[in-house]
């Protein structure tokens, strides 16, 4: 199944109904509600749903926004926080958005988890790699000490998180909706690889599942922290849904599928046939960048 992520036009409208009806108009039926849906909005989607207009594959928490945060920033509250007071804003607004999924008829919910609190180092070494220093002893010095501080710090937040997510995966659960965790950007991000398959392991594999980010990981990829097709072809059996977009050598994501390094030929062929596809695209991308993306894909993939 192919979806279109409302992070494309979200921040430019003010009407739920008129937003829907721009991605109509890119040759797509079905979206995925992103993490910048304001409460504005929601009337109109309503609308739209009710109406048979749109069909909603999924959500990415936290939708709709927090009404205290200003735009899209769904690390806004996060489940691995020192504070308790922030760890339950980020339950109380999950189990919001599994309750607009659930009235919506969505199957899944998008979940980011936490982080580390070590620095950007993944903002470091993408900029090094810019400039053409990836090869560098400087590049192989910074991310052997983001390796070390990863290491040394992660236990603590990841604990965290799994005590809080469990109440978000129970409510999800009795509810239903099935939660995608999804691969994270940056080295600082919670889960890890590791941490993904650890995450998997501990949770209700009725609820919780995969949910890769084709563009996410080939940063990773590029600065030198995973093998995009080793890592697909190892969590592929927990796979409930992606992201599409595609990324310019090393860091530039959100792009057009086609348009980057994403090897999607050769990717594809590892996920199960169910597959939900959601084209998650940048607000700089144009509409003839995105539909003709999308007749590539129709023609290599099918809808």
């Amino acid at each position: 199944m192919l979806s279109c992520s409302t992070c494309w036009n979200s921040a430019r409208h003010t009407d739920g109904a008129a937003m829907i009806e721009e991605i109509l108009d890119l040759g797509f039926d079905t979206v995925e509600l992103g993490h910048g849906t304001r409460l504005p909005l929601v009337e109109g989607i309503l609308k739209m749903h009710e109406a048979g207009r749109i069909k909603v594959s999924s959500l990415h928490n936290f939708c709709p926004l927090p009404p205290e945060i200003p735009r899209a920033s769904p690390d806004c509250y996060q489940f691995s926080a020192v504070h308790d007071g922030e760890r339950d804003r980020a339950v109380r607004h999950s189990f919001k958005t599994i309750d607009f999924a659930k009235r919506l008829g969505a199957k899944f919910v998008v979940m980011h988890l936490g982080s580390v609190p070590i620095g950007d180092y993944t903002r470091a070494l993408v900029k090094l790699a810019e400039e053409g220093k990836h090869l560098s002893k400087e590049y192989v010095a910074l991310k052997l000490e983001a390796v070390q501080q990863r290491e040394a710090k992660q236990v603590p937040p990841f604990m965290r998180m799994i005590e809080c997510f469990r109440r978000v995966v129970d409510y999800a659960g009795e509810r239903g909706i099935r939660l995608g965790v999804e691969s994270r950007h940056s080295f600082e991000e919670i889960p890890s690889e590791r941490e993904m398959l650890d995450v998997l392991a501990r949770m209700n594999p009725d609820v919780i599942g995969y949910w890769h980010d084709f563009g996410h990981v080939q940063v990773k990829h590029n600065i030198g922290f995973l093998d995009h097709f080793e890592w697909l072809k190892r969590v592929a059996p927990r796979l409930l849904g992606c992201h599409l977009h595609d990324t310019v050598w090393p860091g530039r994501d959100h792009m057009a599928p086609f348009t980057g390094g994403v090897e999607y030929q050769r990717l594809i062929p590892l996920l199960p046939k169910d597959t939900l596809y959601v084209f998650e695209m940048s607000p700089r991308r144009t509409k003839e960048e995105i539909t003709t993306s999308l007749a590539k894909w129709k023609e290599k993939f099918g809808e």
